[in-house]
């Protein structure tokens, strides 16, 4: 007698095997419903126009005050005009890129500036202003140059301490190769590596070459000092001459592995 056909002997398997058991949905991944999802959108929205409003439609956050640092010749009252903090306004809104360029364009003598907002109600200016290491002659007048070689602000009378420069290249080999403004550049420096001690005491920085730069300091002393290279060993130099020999006249740092001094 022929056995049960495949199919029968198939659904005889699966009556005599066990059922399995639904699994049961793991807790905490049950979906919000519907009502739920509208109830959070609400709330996201409320909140998103509160913040909104708070930063941009209250008085709470208003721009109430403006807090400069870091002046040494210009005035606060000048650089908060210039800044034209809007007062009033919004914190949010202020255009802080905007009042650093209006000050960088109104005074030259501004080497960086910084415009934070100070929360809740200030903005702050960090101005850091340009130093002068050299005076440039014009007239009766001065122009101030800063390490970076920018003519920055005229003044007039020279600011003290502050080395004055002598261009007097002539027409020499040096003057056809470099030009004045090249020349120039090696002089601001010469005159930005001199120690603190040596620039105080430094009244002229004389340029006739590029390989001839000097220095006339208080006193009547002088100082060879050749070309700007070189420049932190010949200030190394200079002040260990002018220790070991005070009384000296002339200083040659030129050669900074070989200097030599005269006169006293």
């Amino acid at each position: 007698m022929a056995g049960p056909m495949t199919a029968q002997r198939g659904a005889a398997q699966r009556k005599d095997s066990p059922a399995r058991p639904l699994r049961p949905r793991p807790a905490g991944r049950r979906l919000p419903s519907r009502r739920q999802l509208i109830v959070i959108g609400v709330l996201v929205l409320l909140l998103a126009s509160g913040a909104i409003w708070v930063l941009y439609g209250s008085s709470w956050l208003r721009t109430e005050q403006v807090r400069i640092t870091g002046l040494d010749v210009l005035t606060p009252a000048e650089v908060e005009a210039a800044a034209a903090v809007p007062i009033g306004a919004p914190l949010i809104s202020v255009d802080t890129d905007a009042i650093a360029d209006r000050l960088r364009q109104k005074f030259p003598r501004i080497d960086s500036v910084e415009v934070v907002r100070s929360w809740p109600h200030g903005i702050g200016l960090e101005v850091t202003e340009r130093k002068p290491v050299l005076l440039v002659k014009k007239g009766a007048k001065f122009i101030e140059v800063d390490a970076k070689g920018v003519h920055f602000a005229t003044v007039d009378k020279s600011p003290g301490h502050v080395p004055r420069l002598e261009l007097t290249p002539d027409q020499s080999a040096s003057l056809r190769r470099f030009g004045s403004a090249r020349l120039e550049r090696e002089a601001v420096r010469v005159a930005d590596e001199l120690p603190d001690s040596v620039a105080k005491e430094t009244k002229v920085v004389r340029v006739t070459s590029y390989d001839s730069i000097s220095l006339e300091l208080t006193r009547g002393r002088t100082v060879l000092w050749g070309s700007s290279e070189e420049g932190p060993a010949k200030a190394r130099a200079l002040t260990a001459l002018m220790k070991a020999a005070p009384k000296a006249g002339h200083f040659d740092v030129s050669a900074p592995t070989a200097p030599a001094v005269s006169g006293g």
